[in-house]
């Protein structure tokens, strides 16, 4: 539920607007007197929008505006005046409002005002996400058979509210099929909130999930809504579950049933709607036994397991990610666009990336860009580490067969893959030029090359 704070000095006004806002808008309403009051709840209250006076005695909404700005709170404000001077607004919007209404206007205008200035903020959050993506991993490029395969799953139970649980290697790329997920799923324009884990001191775990209360504890200066709060119509991505403490699986195993949680410090119990996705790199049935992980909960993110391959297992996509990542790599440095030679694509194909897969492939690239300034990048430009432990294509994939790394794939998904790595190390080594690559190949005609490129869905674009 949207928590309003309606700031007027007159009680009446407030209180009309706060059961007018509840009726009409369904929103959680709060006033306050004075402007320094407002500021105290403020700092106390995780409030959603702000409607502001502005002609008020002593702090006045302009004098709010500016200290809402010094201190860092980052909520919507509309202001409202009864005084129809609307140069004042302006000047208001000026200083961060997000628009103005008068106090006259009817208040199904003032809900629809109220609703724009959340989607404006949603969209502000959105913005800053993409931001700070830009130019990350692009693990789910690629058209080989395993890529194909967990997209269709991805489509499958994207649309299914239940949790879903990721696992796969680090750098995999879990967390962009959390996106695709969330961007399939049945409310793509709610928030996503992504949170690691094993990234949270452990004494701050619960906070970050749950929420606090003020004076909870010493540097708990104001009410903070945790992750589930803020994803709350839209998708909560938990990365690394295996490294959350015991205490604070005991305590998500009972939001994920109850739907609702009690922040860290308080006693009132808030309805949340999130979907949860959860990833990990580890065993988690292994981490079960081992009493490090709780079965219970195991048994609750369990209903949909969606595996992630690593790059070793689909290094046909190699040359595709490759020349995405090259692209973005060389525009986030500024520097003129660069392109692979095809001795250079066949040992990056080699390699098995186990280290940290797409990421270990993304860092491999920037050192290569950064190495050289010749806009072709060979062989020689590959580093040494990736270029002496680099395999042959087909082998490597039985010799994964007999020794029975990774998960068990048949016959069948090993040879599909080992074909479509020889055939693009094949138009590579040519240049993509299909007569002679079908010459290289043995094949009957460039035609026969074709309709092989068509059933492996290969090709340059």
């Amino acid at each position: 539920m949207t928590l309003v704070l309606i700031v007027d000095d007159v009680p009446a006004m407030a209180q009309q607007y706060a059961y007018d806002l509840k009726r009409l808008g369904g929103h959680e309403p709060l006033a306050a007197r004075s402007g320094e009051e407002a500021l105290e709840i403020l700092s106390r209250e995780p409030v959603d929008c702000v409607i502001l006076d502005l002609e008020m005695p002593g702090m006045d909404g302009f004098e709010v505006l500016r200290a809402m700005e010094r201190r860092a709170i980052k909520v919507p404000v509309i202001v409202y005046t009864g005084t129809g001077n609307f140069d004042r607004c302006i000047q208001a919007v000026r200083l961060g409002a997000h628009g103005f209404i008068d106090k006259a206007e009817p208040m199904e205008r003032v809900v629809q005002e109220i609703a724009q200035a959340l989607a404006r903020r949603r969209l502000e959050q959105q913005v800053v996400e993409l931001r700070r993506d830009l130019g990350q991993d692009a693990t789910l490029l690629g058209s080989s058979p395993a890529m194909q395969k967990l997209r269709d799953l991805i489509a499958r139970v994207a649309p299914i509210p239940s949790p879903i649980l990721i696992v796969g290697e680090s750098g995999a790329g879990k967390e962009l099929v959390a996106r695709d997920l969330h961007r399939l799923g049945g409310r793509p324009a709610g928030p996503f909130i992504a949170l690691n884990s094993a990234a949270l001191p452990h004494d701050l775990v619960e906070s970050e999930l749950f929420g606090h209360e003020r004076g909870a504890f010493t540097g708990a200066v104001a009410v903070r809504k945790g992750a589930f709060e803020a994803a709350s119509g839209g998708t909560l991505f938990l990365d690394e579950i295996g490294d959350l403490p015991p205490a604070a699986q005991a305590k998500l195993l009972r939001v994920l049933e109850q739907r609702e949680v009690t922040r860290v410090g308080g006693t009132r119990a808030i309805a949340v709607d999130a979907r949860v996705v959860a990833a990990t790199h580890r065993q988690l049935e292994d981490e079960v036994k081992e009493q490090r992980f709780r079965e219970d909960l195991f048994y609750r993110l369990n209903v949909h397991v969606l595996r992630v391959p690593p790059l070793r297992e689909r290094r046909s996509d190699v040359p595709e990610l490759a020349a995405h990542l090259l692209a973005a790599t060389c525009a986030r440095f500024g520097g003129r666009a660069k392109r692979f030679g095809s001795s250079a694509v066949e040992a990056l194909m080699g390699y098995d990336w186990a280290r940290n897969n797409v990421r270990e492939l993304r860092n491999v690239i920037e050192r290569m860009v950064i190495a050289t300034d010749r806009e072709e990048l060979t062989v020689e430009d590959v580093p040494v580490e990736v270029r002496k432990t680099t395999k042959g294509v087909a082998g490597e994939a039985l010799r994964e067969r007999r020794t029975g790394e990774g998960e068990k794939r048949s016959f069948q998904e090993l040879k599909t893959e080992a074909e479509r790595q020889i055939i693009l190390a094949a138009l590579e080594r040519n240049a993509w030029h299909i007569t002679r690559t079908a010459e290289a190949l043995g094949l009957a005609d460039h035609s026969s090359l074709l309709k092989v490129m068509k059933r492996h869905g290969i090709s340059r674009e």
